[in-house]
């Protein structure tokens, strides 16, 4: 693999839909800078999430688990319907697959391994299964749904780590029954924030991935355009903010 060098932003926590628009157009532009790699990291507000299999949700379904104060978003990366909120490390990896001469098994892969090797450090064996993403025992402690298009990565994967558990009874997480879901601080007893993980999943992201990573940068969640022109080379700023804006 090419060894990549990822700039790192946290945007604290965000509306679903602003980053969905976000990573559209970063993709976009990722892919005529196959050069450039980015990890955006980040929490969102209160939303559930279905991917391509939409068909399986009607308006009814949306009204009912809007009503619980949150909102309801089609996307494009795969799997079924999640939720993410408030306590949960979220992470976006943009880059291309070509450059970094990787499959899309492998980087799912790869990404499963970097949530096993961050349960380690809190005692927790993480799994595969059959299902994507990790798990302890019988329950999902982080979910996955990626999007490639025209070989650059988009979406990514949620680990709980103090999330209000409570907006998962509402749903069957991921279409998969039988199965529970669960957090770093339910595990272990002890409370886990997402600023606590950060920068340990940002060295395991590192070290898994054999790259690069620069330091992190916080960046403004509301996402105006001295954020926006952070997240693109000075070059290319100007044309594109007026992109990612409109």
């Amino acid at each position: 693999m090419t060894r990549l060098v990822f700039r790192c932003f946290y945007l604290g926590v965000t509306r679903y839909k602003n980053i969905l628009q976000l990573q559209e157009k970063l993709v976009k532009w990722h892919q005529s800078q196959p050069e450039v790699s980015t990890l955006l990291l980040l929490q969102h507000k209160p939303v559930y999430t279905i991917g391509l299999r939409s068909k399986l949700y009607n308006e009814t379904d949306k009204d009912k688990l809007e009503l619980l104060g949150a909102d309801f978003v089609k996307t494009n990366r795969g799997g079924l319907i999640t939720f993410h909120g408030p306590g949960q490390l979220v992470v976006y990896p943009i880059f291309s697959l070509a450059t970094a001469n990787m499959g899309v098994r492998n980087y799912v892969n790869s990404l499963e391994e970097v949530v096993i090797s961050l349960c380690k450090r809190y005692d927790l064996n993480g799994s595969r299964s059959p299902h994507t993403g990790v798990w302890i025992g019988n329950n999902k402690i982080c979910a996955m749904g990626i999007s490639c298009q025209r070989s650059v990565t988009s979406h990514g994967l949620a680990l709980n780590c103090n999330t209000d558990m409570g907006w998962f009874n509402k749903i069957v997480p991921c279409g998969i029954h039988g199965k529970g879901v669960t957090s770093i601080t339910e595990c272990t007893g002890t409370e886990v924030t997402v600023e606590d993980v950060l920068s340990q999943f940002i060295q395991d992201f590192s070290d898994i991935f054999n790259c690069e990573t620069q330091t992190l940068e916080v960046l403004d969640e509301n996402l105006d355009n001295s954020v926006l022109a952070k997240l693109i080379t000075e070059k290319d700023s100007e044309g594109l903010i007026k992109n990612l804006v409109s």
